[in-house]
């Protein structure tokens, strides 16, 4: 299968679980991640009908942005992978949104550097797994106090990565979580799912998914 091929049983597979909790397809934005593979096949993806790009890196993301740069429409750049305070001045020239703003520091770097309005999602380490960035629970209630009076930042949601499981209804109780803290801040939007669990993630209130492998598997 191609990626457009790909690309429509995903879309497919977005409505069912949408449909199955009463939700709108259109409520939820397919943001197709892009991590180590080609400016062309991200072109092939924009072809394809692909309007949203998910990247981890920025310097890898500079170089494909710039080569797609003349592209119409222009696709919406997402970053969803960490971010060091040190690529923040070049992060918040190249994405349109942030995904992963993970600490109290890293929030001022992006207000301090940032020359317009900048949407940003707060990453919650749900899980409590060591290795990963995020907020806890608590630290989150804390920073937000600080946050919400940054310049330059529109917080629009918070963001998670889930466990790797072998039964994805392990991680249902995770993104019900997050769904839970987002109602209570009063925020939009849920970035949470990807290729393995996407589909309980919709029907837990995602409104972004980043999906890689389901789209992209036969061009890694």
């Amino acid at each position: 299968m191609d990626i457009a091929q790909n690309l429509q049983v995903v879309e497919r597979r977005i409505a069912r679980a949408a449909n199955k909790a009463g939700r709108s397809p259109d409520e939820i934005t397919l943001i197709a991640v892009t991590k180590g593979l080609t400016a062309q096949v991200i072109e092939d993806a924009l072809e394809a009908g692909v309007r949203h790009i998910g990247e981890n890196r920025v310097q890898e993301a500079m170089e494909k942005i710039g080569h797609l740069s003349k592209l119409q429409p222009h696709p919406t750049w997402h970053m969803i992978g960490h971010l060091q305070t040190n690529k923040v001045k070049t992060a918040v020239e190249i994405f349109d949104i942030i995904h992963s703003i993970d600490s109290l520091r890293l929030a001022q770097a992006v207000s301090s550097h940032a020359k317009k309005t900048i949407p940003v999602l707060l990453q919650v380490n749900i899980a409590q797994e060591e290795p990963k960035s995020g907020f806890s629970e608590i630290e989150l209630s804390k920073a937000m106090v600080e946050i919400i009076h940054l310049p330059g930042l529109a917080i629009e949601g918070l963001m998670t990565i889930a466990p790797l499981v072998s039964d994805t209804e392990e991680v249902r109780p995770i993104f019900r979580r997050l769904r839970d803290l987002r109602d209570s801040m009063g925020l939009e939007h849920l970035s949470m799912g990807m290729s393995d669990d996407f589909e309980v993630a919709v029907e837990e209130g995602a409104t972004m998914l980043r999906i890689g492998r389901a789209i992209f598997a036969e061009q890694r």
